[in-house]
């Protein structure tokens, strides 16, 4: 971010949306109540300066009878004001919540709406770290801004209230210096303006690093917290390389960037701490330095001297905004800063996928035809050619294997296939509405019960008990039928080859038209791998299926098989003609 202007921009376009949303009238009803509530407190205040007044006037004329009234009505104003300070919160918190689960789920959609989550990694996009701007990020920002718009409006209905209250006192005691009255008109308000002017300037020039701190705190916290968790998930392959001691003294390196810009907070923090608690010192004394002379040359009583000083201590408070929120303000410019990053993220993975010089994905009419690649060359993400090929043809019904040395951008190639791989440029066309299903060699389950795992990205009851269990049996997992009603974390407790199992399962139970397996069966052993394919061919008969794979024993269960090969600086397809006869 640099400087407000563009902080305020950014600002707003993260928050208009929430406002013209579906939500939009509850959140413009809470956001108006907090408004009048905080307009009802300055109302209240300014009650409360000119009660004090009269209260320091009865106590200085020992009339106990003014003394007891204004007790009652101290009383009834402060009732008032907890009252309505009480709602305020919690109107406050309302909002806040609402205002947060809409930006959450806003965000949510956006980063993982057409594997935009997938591209902004492949761009090196510098809005790491999503899961602490989808939670420290929005909840910060959410009530960092409606804190500071409220603190500001304040400031400013205060000030309009107070300066001219100020003004009038200022004329009714005028400036007595050395025994004699100065005519200064509203010397009071001139000098709150520039003692808060001096101080606001002051504190900038302290403060004005913070930004950037609070700014790399954010990413150092996040980026240790990151690390902890690929600990957590790769601890089996982390303790058989005996690699506790790189993984201590790499996080240890983390957290030490964590320290030392904690460190440079502090620093900058004691500074502006020094200078703000010094000045909201000195501004306690300080009207009463400017009205003193008044006071004991008799042209104003007691109680004028103490509604003058809350009054200039009202007005140089509501000058002094910035002053008293500038440490919040530089945490607020941060947060705004790496959610701004986010959304741009989000918005240039969107750019990337809709761009004229990228692979297109394009439903071909006829549900049963094949998927075609024509003119298709892809390309690394720093641009290098990686495979070419054109009227390549994946016929329906056909299984065939795919070969070639790694490196060749075999997997990139299934990836463009499902419409993931930005880089490069051609079309690629799919039968209408057909169903594709991708499975790697290591798959992916949510964290959940084995049935959710399994029937992962289907809703929970989209197929029976009896269905999985049997699902599970065919595949070699029967002592897992049991476990459906079991949450586990999946990707931990099974092993590869397990995991390689379950992923076939859940493609038996989904039957996709089309099917594409990147080394999918790599971690089991051979018997067991041609026993799976059996399965498929004989569970799955309608399904095309594409597999990558090293191993000689998969050209038995595949009626084609195509070789990537060097060409130059690409790879290219070689003529599928070639293929083997089937088994």
């Amino acid at each position: 971010m640099n400087g407000i202007g563009s902080t305020l921009k950014a600002v707003w376009r993260i928050a208009a949306p929430y406002y013209r949303s579906e939500d939009r009238w509850a959140g413009w009803s809470l956001l108006v109540a907090v408004i009048v509530i905080e307009l009802g407190t300055v109302a209240i205040n300014v009650l409360l300066n000119s009660w004090n007044n009269r209260f320091y006037n009865a106590l200085q004329e020992r009339n106990w009878d003014a003394f007891v009234h204004e007790l009652l009505y101290f009383t009834v104003i402060v009732t008032i004001f907890i009252a309505i300070a009480v709602y305020q919160l919690y109107l406050n918190q309302w909002l806040q919540i609402r205002w947060r689960k809409w930006m959450t789920e806003h965000l949510l959609g956006d980063w993982l709406a057409n594997a935009n989550h997938y591209r902004m990694q492949l761009q090196g996009d510098a809005a790491d770290n999503p899961d602490q701007r989808l939670t420290d990020d929005v909840k910060l920002f959410v009530d960092r801004t409606l804190n500071i718009g409220i603190g500001l409006l304040n400031a400013v209905v205060t000030l309009v209230s107070f300066i001219v209250i100020l003004w009038t006192l200022s004329s009714e005691a005028p400036l007595h210096v050395f025994g004699r009255d100065l005519t200064v008109p509203g010397y009071m308000v001139w000098g709150a303006l520039i003692y808060s002017v001096l101080g606001t300037w002051i504190t900038h020039l302290i403060g004005r690093p913070l930004v950037k701190l609070d700014y790399r705190q954010q990413q150092y916290e996040a980026d240790f917290r990151f690390n902890l968790v690929r600990v957590r998930e790769n601890s089996e392959q982390i303790a058989l390389l005996r690699g506790e001691r790189a993984e201590r003294q790499r996080l240890r390196d983390r957290f030490g960037a964590v320290v030392d810009n904690w460190l440079g907070i502090m620093t900058r923090t004691k500074k502006i701490t020094a200078f703000t608690a010094s000045y909201s010192q000195a501004s306690v004394i300080f009207p009463f330095i400017l009205t003193a002379p008044a006071y004991f040359a008799g042209k104003m009583q007691l109680g004028g001297m103490m509604q003058t000083a809350s009054a200039f201590t009202s007005v140089q408070g509501a000058l002094s905004f910035f002053i008293s929120t500038y440490r919040t303000l530089a945490e607020w410019q941060a947060v705004v800063a790496r959610l701004d990053g986010f959304e741009t993220g989000i918005e240039a993975a969107k750019t990337l996928a809709t761009a004229p010089d990228t692979v297109r994905s394009v439903a071909a009419p006829g549900a049963a035809g094949a998927i075609r690649l024509d003119d298709v060359r892809l390309r690394l993400p720093d641009h290098r050619p990686l495979v070419e090929t054109s009227g390549l043809d994946l016929r329906s019904g056909e299984r065939t294997l795919l070969t070639g040395p790694s490196g060749s951008g075999k997997s990139t190639l299934l990836r463009a296939i499902a419409g993931i791989w930005p880089f490069g440029d051609g079309a690629i066309r799919i039968p209408e509405g057909a169903s594709l299903m991708m499975l790697p060699q290591r798959p992916y389950f949510p964290v959940g019960s084995l049935a959710t795992a399994l029937t992962y990205p289907a809703e929970d009851g989209t197929f029976s008990t009896a269905e999985l269990a049997e699902a599970l049996t065919q595949v070699g997992l029967a002592p897992l039928a049991p476990r459906l009603s079991e949450d586990g974390h999946w990707n931990r407790t099974l092993s590869l080859g397990e995991q390689q199992r379950l992923g076939l399962a859940r493609a038996l139970l989904h039957k996709p038209q089309y099917l594409f397996l990147d080394e999918a069966t790599a971690s089991l052993d051979e018997p067991s791998e041609a026993l799976l394919y059996r399965l498929m061919a004989e569970k799955l008969p309608h399904t095309t299926v594409i597999s990558i794979g090293h191993r000689s024993t998969l050209d038995a269960f595949h009626q084609r098989r195509m070789t990537l090969e060097r060409a130059g600086d690409r790879f290219t397809i070689s003529d599928p003609a070639d293929a083997p006869t089937p088994a």
